[in-house]
């Protein structure tokens, strides 16, 4: 799944090549692609026809296209989810058709239009609506992913309110990082590398953090994402790309993530994989020692219940 860099990366070409343009027409060429919009492919063409892109917005993982009507009013947005596969490509018009090319979006200038291409056709576009953020009500941010926290490379982060909460989840500090509504746009990839980094174990309890281990997390969330972003993002095959269809390149660079059996580049222990929701994740056993087990009651070298004195027997009358 594309995490912050790979979505960050997207929208930054969707705001240099289609903000300011008026959509034309919109062809839907899959009804998947569409599904998540309740009026289906015809309602979607019809509405998104007219309007002009303002700016290539995004959330954590989310994006979206703030839109304008030609009297200037506001209040929707076309939200692109990438899904697995899901790709935003700009390309001229008369280019052919991609293999799994789902929604065609032509613009009023007749310059390069925007593709909606997804080979696992689990992304999709829709329309929403914008509503205010809980924290800020002058930010708009369409209704579906009101919910979701802001990420840690948002100007408005609080860092303070995200040590508060995170302690208070007492989870397991892995489960808390893929947590959107507690910090948005880390995912698998990131999360492994940013524990590494911070030299922390991905099953420590949030309760047992002090806030200088959250400030350092906090910051090598921050590094991680921002090398991300240097590189394009990570690609392991063709299905993540730019909107000039580039891929990321920052899997030159994982530390452990995907690098089970290979030496750390830290220490030289092995890096080993465990099952992880579904999942998998990576870590050095030696930079990253795993949490100790809490010691059972009578357990060698703990103290066990303390034995009850013994009932005097009833005197005799």
């Amino acid at each position: 799944m594309p995490e912050l860099p790979e979505v960050e990366t997207v929208r930054d070409g969707l705001q240099r090549w289609v903000a300011g343009r008026t959509v034309a027409a919109v062809e839907v060429r899959h009804p998947r692609a569409v599904r998540r919009h309740p009026g289906g492919g015809a309602d979607l063409a019809a509405r998104l026809t007219g309007l002009t892109v303002e700016a290539a917005a995004r959330r954590g993982k989310y994006l979206w296209l703030p839109l304008a009507g030609p009297d200037g009013s506001r209040g929707e947005a076309l939200i692109g989810h990438l899904g697995m596969s899901g790709q935003l490509l700009v390309r001229p018009a008369d280019e052919p058709a991609e293999k799994h090319l789902h929604v065609r979006i032509a613009f009023t200038d007749g310059g390069p239009e925007l593709r909606f291409v997804d080979q696992r056709t689990f992304g999709g576009l829709l329309l929403d609506h914008l509503v205010p953020t809980a924290d800020r009500p002058d930010e708009l941010v369409p209704a579906q992913i009101a919910h979701i926290a802001r990420d840690p490379i948002d100007v408005h982060f609080d860092d303070l309110l995200f040590a508060t909460r995170l302690r208070r989840r007492d989870t397991e500090l892995k489960r808390a990082l893929l947590d959107q509504t507690l910090i948005s746009g880390v995912g698998n990839i990131y999360a492994d590398e940013s524990l590494w980094r911070a030299r922390l174990h991905g099953q420590r309890r949030t309760a047992s953090l002090t806030r200088p281990a959250i400030d350092g997390l906090l910051a090598e969330v921050r590094g991680v994402l921002a090398d991300a972003l240097r590189a394009g993002g990570t690609s392991f095959d063709a299905l993540y790309v730019n909107v000039n269809g580039e891929s990321g390149y920052f899997d030159r660079s994982l530390a452990v993530y995907g690098q089970e059996g290979r030496p750390c580049p830290r220490c030289g222990t092995p890096v080993r994989r465990v099952a992880f929701m579904n999942r998998s994740s990576f870590f050095c056993p030696t930079c990253q020692r795993p949490p100790r087990a809490p010691r059972l009651s009578g357990a060698k070298g703990s103290p066990g219940p303390r034995p009850q004195a013994a009932r005097r027997a009833p005197s005799e009358p």
